[in-house]
C-alpha cells in the first residue's frame, strides 16, 4: 500500500492498482472508490498508516501521544472538567508525586494540551481549547 493525493490535493490509501484506475480509500470518510490512475500522485515519505490515522482528528492523536497510562488520562481529564486546577489542589487531590505530576504536566505543556494558570494567587493548570475538543470526542 502507497499514500496517494489525487489534483485537488485529498491524500488517500492507495489498495489496488490496475493499468488504467486505482482503487483508493479516504482515510476521512472510509469511503473507497476508483479513480484514474493519471490522477494520482505517489505521496513519498508518508506512510499508508499515517495516512490512515489522518481519519482520527488532529486533537485527539496529540493526546493519544501525549498519555501513556490510565492515570495521565485521568489528570487530563480532570483538568479539563474542574480546570483550572492549583499545583497544590493536583497534590492534594491525586495519587501522584510531585515529580510525578511535574513530569505529566510538562509533557501535556509540550504537546499543548494544558497551560499554566494562576489560581487563588496559586500557580496551577488548566486544559487548552485542543485537549478540551479531544476530551470530548473521547468521552462522546
Amino acid at each position: 500500500m502507497r499514500t496517494v493525493r489525487d489534483e485537488s490535493g485529498t491524500h488517500y490509501v492507495l489498495l489496488k492498482r490496475s493499468s488504467e484506475s486505482s482503487l483508493v480509500r479516504n482515510p476521512e470518510t472510509g469511503a473507497e472508490r476508483h479513480v484514474a490512475n493519471e490522477e494520482l500522485t505517489a505521496v513519498d515519505g508518508e506512510s499508508p498508516l499515517e495516512t490512515a490515522a489522518g481519519a482520527v482528528p488532529d486533537g485527539v492523536r496529540t493526546v493519544l501521544a501525549a498519555v501513556h497510562d490510565d492515570r495521565a488520562l485521568g489528570l487530563l481529564l480532570e483538568l479539563d472538567r474542574r480546570g483550572p486546577l492549583s499545583v497544590a489542589d493536583l497534590l492534594d487531590s491525586y495519587d501522584l508525586c510531585e515529580s510525578d505530576l511535574h513530569g505529566l504536566l510538562a509533557e501535556f505543556r509540550a504537546a499543548g494540551l494544558v497551560e499554566p494558570a494562576e489560581v487563588v494567587g496559586q500557580p496551577g493548570y488548566d486544559a487548552t481549547a485542543t485537549a478540551s475538543e479531544a476530551v470530548d470526542v473521547l468521552t462522546d
